[in-house]
């Protein structure tokens, strides 16, 4: 029997039953990660070693060590996850990885391994897109969570508003036309001599600042709900070197509060333009930036005014990490939807029809 013959036969038996537990790995960036989740909503186990240490070094991830990080790490990475979760791998029903969007090299470390062991186990393997993980790891925070809903995903590569019709169907609103918000922040952060990483070092400071120190334009942008943050980003850079060719620099927690601000208004007033005109019933938020603590407060009082229920990723859940990818993929596999030994990394992949 070949590998596809098998991984099918389990498959049909899997989409019978009850319990499912899910195996994942991501490795699209600068973190290994890997999971065990059970239907989707139940995380078993969840491990990340994060490479943050080694990229400090440079002021960013760099992608060639990003990839042999992942090659050292991707085995004891998913043996803790094994061990956490007290399960051997015959005792997991399938796996699953991030195929992209991502870093290439990073990418192919992780496809290249979960295709071994889909390989010798004959176990289905389920390929997750990045952006779909993020926005799963709402099922995981909150299990209650159904489509249809709103979601405003955000994270250093990501600014997109998607409305959510089922699982698995997703229909792109608007996006950022440049930067992403993540991105914007790690620039700005770089502006202000804040260390790698710069985007949660800004949020940090910015908690003690003046939100009104600094006025900064908002950017126009042709499609209702799009974004753009690259002019803003080059106002802000060209504001700062002002005030020190003058002698002036304002005080740096007034310019991560100002900054914060007009890319966290943004956010908010495109997202509940986008819920208004749509008549969302409920909205969510995922990715990185949606960590921020600005953005997490500036949207639920938002949310709680339009009487609409806001949901968002526990803390450690808008990273990058393996529990949103089991989380995809149990409904991707629930759908019949499962990979080949062709599998490759893309690392330039799309999720939505309509992009």
């Amino acid at each position: 029997m070949s590998y596809m013959e098998q991984a099918r036969e389990t498959l049909s038996r899997l989409q019978q039953k009850d319990k499912v537990r899910i195996l994942a790995m991501e490795t699209s960036c600068d973190e290994t990660a890997a999971a065990v989740v059970e239907n989707g909503r139940v995380i078993v186990s969840s491990e990340v070693y994060s490479q943050i240490d080694m990229h400090a070094l440079y002021g960013g991830v760099v992608p060639e060590i990003a990839s042999r990080a992942h090659v050292e790490k991707v085995t004891p990475v998913l043996d803790e996850a094994l061990r956490k979760a007290g399960m051997a791998l015959s005792d997991v029903d399938a796996l699953a990885v991030t195929y992209g969007p991502g870093l290439v090299g990073a990418l192919l470390a992780g496809v290249s391994y979960m295709k071994g062991l889909a390989y010798v186990t004959g176990k289905p393997l389920v390929p997750v897109h990045h952006i779909e993980g993020h926005i799963c790891a709402n099922y995981l925070t909150s299990p209650e969570l159904e489509p249809p809903f709103l979601c405003l995903v955000v994270s250093g590569g990501h600014s997109h508003i998607l409305h959510v019709r089922d699982y698995g169907i997703y229909e792109l609103l608007g996006c950022t036309q440049d930067d992403a918000a993540g991105e914007a922040f790690d620039k700005a952060a770089r502006v202000l001599d804040l260390p790698y990483p710069g985007g949660p070092r800004l949020d940090k400071l910015a908690e003690q600042g003046n939100p009104e120190a600094l006025p900064l334009p908002h950017p126009h942008t042709d499609g209702k709900y799009d974004f753009s943050f690259s002019g803003l980003k080059t106002a802000f850079l060209n504001a700062v070197h002002h005030q020190e060719q003058v002698g002036a620099r304002m005080d740096s927690a007034d310019l991560a509060a100002s900054f914060r601000k007009a890319v966290v208004d943004m956010l908010c007033e495109k997202t509940m333009q986008a819920a208004r005109d749509t008549g969302a019933a409920r909205l969510a938020l995922a990715g990185g930036v949606s960590a921020n603590s600005l953005l997490r407060r500036q949207m639920q009082a938002l949310c709680d005014g339009a009487g609409i229920p806001l949901y968002m990723p526990r803390l450690d859940l808008c990273g990058d990490n393996g529990a949103m990818i089991a989380s995809a993929a149990y409904f991707r596999l629930k759908n019949g939807e499962i990979a080949d030994l062709k599998l490759n990394a893309r690392p330039a992949a799309k999720l939505f029809s309509n992009a």
